[in-house]
């Protein structure tokens, strides 16, 4: 079943490249963890979002505001000895690339860059065959910038908000099940929030204090300051099972609370009493099979879905809920080194980006997709 694994790793790197709920981009899995012997690989996925709409009332087209992104990631997995082993895992969790054409009247110039960088390093205890628990220390490095413009910003259109790298401490706490006579595997991993103190720059346009009162307007929304930021919290069950000689099925439950992830720099919270984000918790359910085809070749297929939220979202996450169909291959090119692939069509869910208090929608994001492509190549030794 090793090679069917394999082909799993690579469609679900391809999966969640295509589209995941709120800022995340990668599934934060420890599964590598589980690999046999001493194991390296290095992945590379690609994601091509098109999220487009009209805006609201002239129904004027917004051409595609997601940029495609790239996910780098490395993985080691090495014995230590007798019951304790060790992995070390690169990757790029958390991330955002929103961009709104210039020429749109009521959001034109919004967008909104996210990145964030960790470094993993976790043990695994082998109790006997069947228990293990496993655990250890993320390391995140998160910077962003923010700027809001167009009609539907009103008086703070124009501002803009710089939030410089930061490096940050969280931590993965993990237990499973195994039966390797029959390929069982069950395995769940929480992956804690990190909290981040970010150095903010803030700048944006004149604000009149008192509207039509003696005070001129003043520049309220420009300062410095140090802003809190979370990235979220999140449980990952992962499954797999031998149903048949060369058959596996495998499946994942996945809650994320993006509802951690607020930016409320200090300026713009005390003008205009909100924050810049607000996102809403997420359950993604993934169910697939894999078929070992010959000695060197397997294959997978998946499918995914995560259940639409409220329709009215924030102009910087213009999708809701997602369907998503992955595809996978493994092929060992020899005793040591496989080489794995897969590639994912993602339906992403209608939503109305919405500003002002009361929420006002501001544009239709309708019938949008997203194609992710992942490649693997993984040694022993």
């Amino acid at each position: 079943m090793k090679r069917i694994a394999c082909s799993a790793s690579a469609l679900a790197l391809a999966a969640s490249a295509a589209h995941a709920g709120g800022i995340e981009r990668t599934t934060q899995s420890a599964q590598v963890l589980f690999e046999e012997g001493n194991h390296f690989e290095l992945s590379f996925g690609k994601a091509m979002p098109d999220l487009s709409g009209t805006n609201r009332p002239f129904g004027s087209d917004i051409d595609n505001v997601a940029q495609d992104f790239t996910l780098p990631s490395a993985a080691l997995k090495i014995d230590i000895s007798g019951p304790w082993s060790a992995a070390f895992i690169f990757d790029r969790p958390f991330g955002a690339d929103i961009s709104y054409p210039d020429d749109d009247l009521i959001l034109g110039g919004t967008n909104a860059f996210a990145q964030t960088s960790t470094l993993t390093s976790l043990l695994k205890y082998q109790i006997n065959d069947n228990f293990s628990v496993y655990g250890g220390l993320r390391t995140q490095k998160a910077e962003g910038e923010i700027t809001l413009s167009g009609a539907a910003y009103g008086p703070v259109s124009g501002y803009n908000v710089e939030l410089d790298s930061d490096t940050a401490n969280g931590y993965v706490l993990g237990a499973a099940y195994e039966r390797p006579d029959i390929a069982l595997r069950v395995a769940l991993t929480y992956n804690s929030a990190i909290e981040h103190s970010m150095s903010t720059s803030e700048s944006g346009p004149l604000v009149d204090p008192d509207g039509a009162g003696p005070l001129p307007p003043l520049p309220l929304l420009n300062g410095s300051s140090d802003t809190k930021v979370k990235t979220p919290e999140s449980w990952n069950l992962e499954a797999q099972t031998g149903v048949a000689p060369g058959t596996l099925v495998f499946g994942s439950i996945r809650w994320v609370k993006h509802s951690q992830f607020r930016v409320d720099p200090e300026q713009f919270e005390t003008v205009t009493g909100g924050g810049l984000i607000d996102l809403e918790d997420t359950v993604t359910y993934r169910l697939g099979m894999g078929r070992q085809f010959t000695d060197k070749l397997a294959g997978s297929v998946s499918v995914a879905y995560e259940a639409p939220g409220d329709e009215l979202v924030s102009p910087l996450a213009p999708s809701t809920g997602f369907t998503q169909l992955a595809v996978g291959g493994a092929y060992d090119i020899n005793e040591t080194v496989t080489l794995s692939g897969g590639v994912s069509y993602t339906w992403l869910g209608d939503a109305k980006p919405e500003t002002g208090t009361p929420d006002q929608a501001q544009a239709d994001f309708e019938d949008n997709d997203a194609w992710g492509v992942g490649m693997k190549i993984a040694f022993k030794f």
